[in-house]
């Protein structure tokens, strides 16, 4: 069984400074301008894979995640939930090319993420599932060539990640990339082995299944519920 769709890839743009965003000195700089790019060109009404999230409330969610930390904890911890969805509600209601302008500059100074390697550690995946979460929900949208060192920067955050990512899955499931590493997601039975490149197995552990491009092997019933499991945090 394959999630699988076509088109031609993509490379990305530059940035507003004259740089490419290869040349950018952190993964998650790189990501951080791409997602703002993405969303500008959206609109703030357009789709996302985030479910029920337009662009302006994913857009919004970015930026409180980072400049918001009394209420960003609401992403993990259940008691603090609802002063999350109003603080993120608060900052929707912003126009929207704030918002987009909030996420190219980046945190203020007083926030972790403006160190360097915590924005790289945190940011890295953060932004590259964001960037496609709004690229994949465009009815045009076309695969986008990772370079290779992103790609492996990608592996080794999910061989970290996997099991986390994986924990709630009703079957066993196995990640592969194509040269035939492989990290387990879920230890379990009956098992599937979901084969892709990095940033394809990165969307499938992060809840996006159904949009990533992925070759699904095992038996047609548990491949069907690895596909509909809820993956991620």
């Amino acid at each position: 069984m394959a999630a699988r769709a076509s088109g031609r890839c993509v490379h990305c743009p530059d940035d507003p400074g004259g740089r490419t965003l290869a040349d950018m000195s952190t993964h998650a700089k790189r990501e951080r301008l791409l997602l703002a790019d993405l969303l500008e060109a959206a609109g703030p009404e357009a789709p996302t894979l985030c479910e029920g999230w337009t662009a302006r409330e994913l857009a919004a969610h970015v930026v409180v995640r980072e400049r918001r930390l009394d209420a960003a904890g609401g992403i993990l911890i259940g008691a603090l939930k609802n002063r999350l969805d109003r603080v993120q509600a608060e900052f929707a209601a912003k126009p929207y090319e704030e918002l987009i302008q909030l996420i190219r500059t980046g945190p203020p100074k007083f926030s972790p993420y403006s160190l360097k390697q915590v924005d790289e550690g945190a940011n890295a995946v953060e932004f590259y599932v964001h960037a496609e979460d709004v690229r994949r929900a465009q009815p045009d949208w076309t695969p986008r060539e990772l370079d290779p060192v992103f790609s492996d920067a990608l592996w080794s955050r999910l061989e970290k990640a996997a099991r986390l990512m994986g924990r709630k899955s009703p079957v066993g499931i196995v990640l592969r990339r194509p040269d035939g590493q492989t990290v387990v997601a879920h230890k379990g039975t009956p098992v599937v082995t979901v084969t892709g490149e990095p940033g394809e197995l990165t969307l499938f552990a992060y809840g996006r299944q159904e949009a990533a491009q992925v070759e699904i092997e095992g038996e047609k019933e548990a491949s069907t519920r690895a596909l509909e499991a809820k993956l991620g945090l």
